[in-house]
């Protein structure tokens, strides 16, 4: 008997002090959205404060956008968090999932289509012909192995972006024109005439409405977003980690 009121006794305190914890992060949210509104009043609407993994640090989330501040909002931080341990780059982890797109809403039809092996594993990839990361990570997305990769031609960069894609896009085999040019570097054929090119529009339409605002932007099968060029060893570890999600 004399144990059991010893555990009662622990559980009701823990379960006190869970209580000053949270009222604690609670005043801590309260003071951080006030002194941010009145020292930065052209910072956009808080949506959320949370608390990161880092001792006394609290995330400040506007919209997709992602900035980090102490427990009172006396400093500003812009930046990404890494967990050196993992190698896990956490700010880019966390807008990934505030930005992710399903994969079954992608506009698939309007993607050239490379199977590579299997095919078992997929990926998006919002792509400008004239972007040199792209043609990076082109090279990248070639070496992958058991991976079908949808590629969306995504001309943002400028005039010239949207007529070398509508060159590609005009071509009877996209797939193998847009190979040559990334990694080859061979000119496409100008397109004269006629051709159905609403496919262009309707990438950049989607890519505006998901702020899709640089290339190369991945969407892995798990609806993850990564902003930017990756090499093959990290395109592997995410495309297996997003297999096992899907």
């Amino acid at each position: 008997m004399i144990h059991i009121n010893v555990v009662i006794k622990g559980m009701l305190r823990c379960v006190a002090l869970f209580g000053v914890l949270s009222a604690g992060a609670l005043a801590d949210e309260q003071l951080i959205r006030k002194n941010l509104a009145a020292r930065i009043p052209q910072l956009p609407k808080i949506d959320e404060v949370v608390k990161t993994p880092v001792g006394g640090l609290y995330e400040v989330r506007t919209g997709n956008d992602v900035q980090y501040t102490d427990e009172q909002g006396n400093f500003l931080i812009q930046g990404n968090i890494i967990d050196t341990r993992t190698q896990v780059d956490l700010t880019e982890e966390r807008i990934g999932k505030l930005t992710a797109i399903e994969f079954a809403k992608l506009p698939l039809a309007d993607a050239l289509v490379f199977k590579q092996g299997t095919g078992r594993r997929r990926v998006a990839v919002f792509v400008d012909p004239r972007c040199g990361y792209c043609k990076n990570f082109e090279r990248e997305l070639a070496e992958a192995r058991d991976v079908t990769i949808y590629t969306f031609l995504y001309p943002v960069l400028g005039p010239e972006s949207s007529s070398l894609a509508r060159d590609i896009w005009c071509t009877r085999d996209k797939a193998a024109v847009w190979r040559a040019w990334m990694l080859e570097g061979k000119q496409p054929l100008k397109a004269i005439g006629k051709c159905d090119d609403g496919g262009l529009a309707r990438n950049v339409a989607f890519g505006a409405r998901h702020r899709v605002r640089g290339t190369p932007g991945v969407v892995f099968e798990d609806g993850m977003r990564i902003p930017g060029a990756m090499n093959l060893d990290a395109l592997e570890k995410r495309l297996a980690a997003a297999s096992r999600k899907a």
